[in-house]
């Protein structure tokens, strides 16, 4: 039996020509056992017609709340809350402002705004209409709000343009929803765990300082997910612009030396440690006490080095703590990462690229490889962070349970 057997799933269909792809994700849901109904837009019966879509899900297709053709009246509220999950798929740039905005003037925003079930978004759109700030401020609203966004892949699309904007393949999409359903609130229950995320911050005077581009993002999505796996969190953050996650202990620090003596009070006792923090390597050697005076000559600043906040646990780590890095990397990126896995004494190491698109410090995103010591390595494609912790915290599963 599969994740998803006995699921109901509601399946929102968009004008788009990745439309194609959702009749195949209909059979797939209905064939891993989900009962599926179908809302399509007025855009969506261009490309995929309601008979192959009833015939498929073998349930009626939604279009309107009123169908003039049978007289019968679809109400939206039932839709709803008759739903384990919302899947919108695909969801184009117009359908994802809707959302956003509260524009409520087709049935699937209706059912939208009603549901009170998890509710998942597969966009599909031109490679220039995706990178457009409207579309991405739209899709960051889509996230605060609590939204899974399924992010689309690289390729050539239906413009003939190679860019991001084409829809998860619908196995894919099958693999994430059927993910989501499985049980996960028990994997860390009661676990103690230590997590450093964001940038720290290294004084040059009371105004100026040295740091890094890290939002702290991807340790604040670790945090979360952790506590929804039933651990206790301890977060010891850097400086970012993001709100805690609910039900996690957060301590503020600036500088690297701060930050590790916070975690020195914490780490004897915990069971995992997660170093996603972006540690400043050198601090400024003297601070100024006043606010350095711009004189038009040269400034030079004398660095010095930093300690290795995850290099001094793993010294003393205990065989029964498991120890989880973070290797961002521009150069030899995998011989670089399972250096680092072996110094610092990780036991998981997390690699990302600079040079991957849509990746890294910024993004939402993220596209990564996870290491483990034993030499097994896990390649994942791009998605979205909150994805990505759940990934790494499966691997932290496997640890755990001796699967790997």
């Amino acid at each position: 039996m599969t994740n998803i057997a006995g699921k109901k799933i509601v399946l929102g269909i968009c004008g788009s020509i990745a439309a194609y792809k959702s009749a195949i994700l209909v059979r797939l849901l209905v064939t891993q056992g989900a009962m599926v109904k179908v809302v399509m837009t007025d855009g969506a019966h261009d490309f995929v017609t309601p008979l192959t879509l009833a015939t498929l899900s073998k349930n009626d297709v939604y279009h309107a709340h009123f169908d003039k053709a049978t007289g019968h009246w679809h109400n939206h509220i039932d839709i709803a809350h008759s739903a384990d999950l919302l899947l919108i798929a695909p969801a184009t740039a117009n359908q994802i402002s809707k959302m956003a905005h509260g524009l409520c003037d087709n049935l699937l925003t209706a059912i939208y705004l009603s549901a009170k079930c998890p509710v998942f978004a597969a966009p599909a759109m031109d490679a220039d209409m995706y990178a457009h700030p409207t579309t991405a401020a739209n899709l960051n609203i889509l996230m605060q709000n609590g939204i899974n966004l399924i992010p689309p892949t690289h390729g050539e699309l239906a413009s003939g343009i190679i860019g991001a904007g084409r829809m998860q393949e619908p196995e894919t999409i099958l693999e994430i929803i059927n993910s989501f359903f499985t049980p996960t609130h028990n994997i860390l229950k009661d676990k103690k765990i230590l997590i450093t995320a964001g940038a720290t911050r290294e004084a040059i005077d009371p105004v100026r300082y040295v740091s890094n581009h890290s939002t702290g993002k991807m340790g604040y999505a670790l945090a979360e997910q952790c506590v929804n796996a039933g651990a206790k969190v301890t977060l010891v953050s850097g400086h970012v612009n993001i709100p805690a996650p609910a039900g996690v202990a957060i301590l503020t620090v600036s500088g690297a030396i701060e930050m590790l003596h916070t975690c020195e009070k914490y780490f004897q006792d915990i069971d995992i440690a997660i170093f996603a923090a972006a540690v400043s390597d050198f601090r400024p050697i003297n601070v100024a006490k006043e606010k350095i005076k711009k004189t038009g000559s040269e400034l030079n600043l004398i660095l010095t080095p930093n300690p290795d906040i995850a290099a001094t646990f793993g010294k003393i780590k205990k065989d029964s703590q498991l120890s989880v890095g973070f290797a961002l990397e521009t150069i030899d990126e995998e011989t670089n990462a399972k250096k680092k896995l072996k110094e610092k004494n990780f036991d998981i190491i997390v690699l990302n690229s600079m040079k991957d698109e849509n990746a890294t410090f910024g993004y939402d995103t993220n596209k990564v490889t996870i290491y483990h010591k034993n030499g097994n390595a896990v390649f994942y494609q791009l998605k979205y962070k909150t994805d990505v912790a759940k990934d790494i915290l499966s691997e932290i599963e496997k640890k755990l349970n001796n699967k790997i």
